[in-house]
């Protein structure tokens, strides 16, 4: 009741109740209410800590990679379960996610939430397919390569630990591809953390010792002859390494590749991808030819249009595309490299 009458006294002045007796009944009651509860909660910790066992050695264990299995539920379709885990156990965020699946964030906000609801109540004794768990693992990387460093180590970590246990060509061909990209990391950003592009890049910074190791893990993964997406991005990754400039890439074997890409998978992306390789294989028209039978919306599809463009000689269509282009872009770094594109081409187009 005395705290009832040191609320009365802080309230009333500025909002006085209709029945005042009912008021300090009410709030005395809901005070008591609250202590009561406090005090049995404080019980109920200290009885659990009296009835722990004593501390002693215990064996570090990462779970980590089970979490990633576990949360691929077989009752969630493998979009679902590859948002829920990316969220739960792989620490992106919601606008992360939505990115990565080129989805607006309600959307995505949306999916995992039925995901959870999905789930709610049902026993994680049931481990996921290792296709779901590879897509979270290349998401992951993928956040983590054009953002956290410490992010695409966590994913090449949980990676190597997969790849030992499990004998899969597919898990040899991603661990390849996020060693081969990961050993251009140093060289992709200039010293005020602007883009560099791959042909622009100082191949001298590259790792070769991991992009030795990738070449060697694909490699022994091409052997067994069952070839997966991420087989055929290395494969991708591995030319592009291999070659000492820019000039020397074999185009023509990429665009290959790529055709293997299209065959498995159907991505748009894979699909925009493969129509620059084009245009640096059979010329810029060649590539901006494919270029105009997919969907203008794309990510990215501006700006390849733009550099396609460019290649062409088409100075003027090129820097109003690279201007457009960084409008569109997801991030604050590759906006800026593509206003310096269009700002380049204008001084040009001025001089």
């Amino acid at each position: 009741m005395q705290d009832a009458l040191v609320e009365a006294v802080r309230v009333w002045p500025v909002d006085p109740p209709r029945d005042p007796k009912g008021w300090l009944v009410a709030v005395a009651w809901n005070r008591f209410r609250d202590a009561t509860r406090a005090d049995a909660s404080r019980r109920r910790r200290e009885d659990l800590v009296n009835a722990e066992p004593t501390p002693g050695p215990a064996r570090a264990v990462d779970d980590t990679l089970q979490l990633y299995f576990l949360c691929a539920h077989p009752s969630l379709t493998p979009s679902s379960a590859v948002a829920l885990t990316l969220r739960a156990v792989g620490g992106l965020t919601t606008r992360q996610i939505a990115r990565a699946y080129l989805v607006p964030e309600a959307t995505m906000a949306q999916r995992i939430s039925r995901a959870k609801r999905t789930v709610s109540g049902v026993r994680f004794d049931r481990p996921g397919d290792v296709g779901t768990v590879l897509r979270v693992l290349y998401l992951v990387f993928n956040e983590g390569y054009s953002g956290d460093v410490d992010l695409a180590a966590e994913a090449i970590r949980l990676t190597r630990r997969l790849a030992a246990a499990i004998d899969h060509p597919e898990v040899a061909g991603l661990l390849a591809l996020m060693l081969l990209h990961h050993a251009r990391r140093s060289a992709r950003t200039a010293p005020d953390g602007g883009l560099v592009p791959l042909a622009e890049q100082d191949r001298s910074r590259w790792d070769t010792r991991l992009i030795a190791e990738g070449v060697e893990i694909l490699q022994a993964a091409l052997a067994r002859d069952r070839l997966g997406e991420y087989q055929a991005q290395a494969a991708i990754a591995a030319l592009h390494a291999d070659a000492p400039t820019a000039e020397e890439t074999d185009w023509v074997q990429i665009v290959e590749w790529y055709d293997e890409l299209v065959r498995l998978t159907d991505s748009p992306i894979v699909r925009l991808n493969r129509a620059v390789a084009v245009g640096e294989a059979d010329g810029p028209r060649a590539g901006l030819a494919e270029l105009a039978r997919l969907d203008g919306s794309l990510p990215r599809h501006t700006a390849a249009a733009a550099y396609l463009h460019e290649r062409d000689g088409d100075l003027a269509t090129a820097a109003r595309l690279y201007a457009e282009a960084a409008r569109k872009a997801p991030d604050l770094a590759e906006r800026d490299h593509l206003t310096r594109q269009a700002a380049r081409l204008n001084a040009r187009l001025r001089r």
